[in-house]
C-alpha cells in the first residue's frame, strides 16, 4: 500500500510539473549556409527572415509573448550537415520600435541572451545532432514588461556562423554543397505571470571583439583591456550585470587554446576574476563524431582539459552575473581587462557581450544622447509638460496594451499635452528627436 501511495504521489508532481510548462516553437529546422558566402534565395517559413546565411529572425507574436510565465528556458537542437568544424552561435533579443516591419541587424537595439558552440559533427554518423539548454528567467521579466512592450517589439535572433569547405572534401555527400547547419529553438516556460512590472534594461556591449591590437577593441593599444562608461537617469535596484566571453583565434600560443586569468571591475571595484572553460570536455565527445573531432582519438584527463581548452565543442558558454545591487542615478562604469592574453601574429579575438537589467521608474534602453528633457508633473491628473533641449519630431500616448491613444507629427522643443479624457492608469509617452527616441512612463492619478 505504501509503495502505491508513493508511487501516486510522484506521478502526481510528475503532472503538475509537466502541466505548468509551456514550450513556445521559435524557429522549426532552419538551415544556415556558408556564412563567407553572398545570401542565399532559398525559402523560409511564413514570419521567418534570412538576414544573413548565417542569421534568421523573427518577431515575437502576441500569443507567444502572453504565454511567456515567470521563468524561461531556451532549447536548441543544431543538427549536422556540411560542416565539420567547430563553430560559435548565438541567440539574440532584438528590441524594435513598436509596430516597425523591419530593422537594420548592425543598428538595432539587441541582448545577446545565449552563446554556443558546435562540435565536430559528420552528418552520416550518428549521433548527428546536438542539444543546448540556456536558463534566462530574467529575460522572461524584459518579455512581461509593459513598458517594454509598449515601446517596442520583440525579435529573436538566430546565429551559427558556419563553413562548408573542409566538408566537401571530408564527408560523404557534401561535395559542392554550401549548407552547413540545421537548427529549432524552443522558448520554454512556466504558467505563473506573477512578474515584476518595472524592468530597466541597458544594452553595453553587444559581441564587440576585445583584443590589444586593433583601435577601438582596447582602451590601449599593446593592452587586452575595455572600459564602459554609461550614465544612469534615474536610480534603479536589484541590478546585475549579465555577460558572456569566449577566447577564439586559432593561432599558435593564441587565445583559443590558452586559458587567461580575465578579471572584472564596476566603478574600478574589483569584482570577479574567473578563468574560462569547464573541467573536463570528455561529456561532449559522444557529438564529436568527425575523425579530428574533439582534439584527437584519444581521451584526456581533467589537468590536460584544464592546462588549455577555453571551451568545449558542443557547449554552452556560461552567462556570467554579477549582482549590484543598487545603483544610484549618474556616471558608472564597467571594465573588463585579460592582461595576460596573447595574441600571436595579430590574431584571435574575445567576443564580450555586456547588458545591465534591474528594477526602477526609468524606462530602459533608451538612448542618452545630446538631447535632454524634464517631463512633469509626473504623476498627473490633467497635464503633461514636456521641455526639450532638442526639437520633439513626433510624440504618441500609448496605454499598457500597446494601443496608441494619442499620436502627432511635432516640431518643437516643448509640449503640453492634455491627458484629462483618459482614465486613471499607467501610459507611456514616445518621443522622437533627430538623434533618437525615448519612451517615458506617465502615471495619471
Amino acid at each position: 500500500m505504501k509503495t502505491k501511495l508513493l508511487f501516486a504521489f510522484f506521478a502526481s508532481l510528475f503532472l503538475n510539473f509537466s502541466q505548468s510548462q509551456t514550450t513556445i516553437n521559435i524557429y522549426d529546422n532552419v538551415l544556415f549556409y556558408d556564412g563567407y558566402a553572398g545570401l542565399v534565395n532559398e525559402p523560409t517559413s511564413p514570419g521567418v527572415f534570412r538576414l544573413r546565411n548565417d542569421l534568421f529572425t523573427t518577431k515575437l507574436t502576441q500569443p507567444q509573448l502572453e504565454s511567456v510565465g515567470s521563468t524561461l528556458r531556451v532549447d536548441i537542437t543544431i543538427y549536422a550537415s556540411c560542416d565539420n568544424y567547430d563553430r560559435i552561435g548565438n541567440v539574440n533579443l532584438v528590441l524594435v520600435p513598436k509596430g516597425d516591419a523591419s530593422y537594420n541587424t548592425a543598428t538595432a537595439k539587441k541582448i545577446e541572451i545565449g552563446r554556443f558552440i558546435t562540435p565536430f559533427m559528420n552528418m552520416n554518423i550518428s549521433p548527428t545532432e546536438v542539444p543546448y539548454t540556456f536558463t534566462v528567467d530574467n529575460v522572461a521579466k524584459i518579455l512581461k514588461d509593459s513598458a517594454l512592450n509598449a515601446a517596442y517589439d520583440f525579435w529573436v535572433e538566430f546565429e551559427v556562423f558556419g563553413v562548408p569547405y573542409a566538408a566537401q572534401t571530408q564527408v560523404a555527400g557534401c561535395s559542392g554543397r554550401t549548407d552547413v547547419f540545421y537548427g529549432t529553438m524552443d522558448f520554454v516556460t512556466n504558467t505563473d505571470t506573477t512578474v515584476p512590472n518595472d524592468t530597466f534594461l541597458l544594452n553595453l556591449n553587444f559581441k564587440k571583439d576585445l583584443n590589444n591590437y586593433q583601435v577601438g577593441a582596447t582602451d590601449v593599444i599593446g593592452q587586452t583591456i575595455r572600459t564602459i562608461n554609461y550614465t544612469l537617469p534615474e536610480a534603479i535596484t536589484n541590478s546585475k550585470y549579465y555577460f558572456i566571453t569566449s577566447n577564439h583565434g586559432s593561432n599558435s600560443g593564441g587565445e583559443e587554446y590558452n586559458r587567461r586569468v580575465h578579471y572584472i571591475y564596476h566603478d574600478d571595484v574589483p569584482l570577479l576574476s574567473y578563468i574560462p572553460g569547464e573541467s573536463t570536455c570528455e561529456p561532449y565527445r559522444i557529438y564529436n563524431t568527425q575523425g579530428n573531432g574533439i582534439y584527437g582519438a584519444t581521451p584526456r584527463t581533467p589537468a590536460q582539459w584544464q592546462s588549455f581548452s577555453n571551451w568545449c565543442p558542443g557547449a554552452v558558454i556560461p552567462i556570467r552575473t554579477l549582482n549590484l545591487g543598487n545603483l544610484t542615478a549618474g556616471n558608472h562604469s564597467f571594465k573588463i581587462t585579460v592582461p595576460t592574453a596573447v595574441f600571436t601574429g595579430a590574431q584571435g579575438y574575445i567576443p564580450v557581450s555586456l547588458y545591465l537589467q534591474g528594477q526602477g521608474t526609468a524606462l530602459g534602453l533608451n538612448d542618452f544622447n545630446t538631447y535632454t528633457y524634464d517631463i512633469y508633473p509626473n504623476p498627473t491628473v490633467d497635464i503633461i509638460n514636456v521641455r526639450a533641449t532638442e526639437i520633439i519630431k513626433s510624440y504618441q500616448l500609448v496605454d499598457v496594451q500597446g494601443k496608441v491613444l494619442l499620436s502627432k507629427v511635432y516640431n518643437d522643443t516643448n509640449l503640453k499635452l492634455d491627458i484629462s479624457n483618459q482614465a486613471k492608469g499607467v501610459y507611456f509617452l514616445r518621443m522622437t528627436f533627430d538623434k533618437g527616441a525615448n519612451t517615458e512612463k506617465i502615471v495619471k492619478e
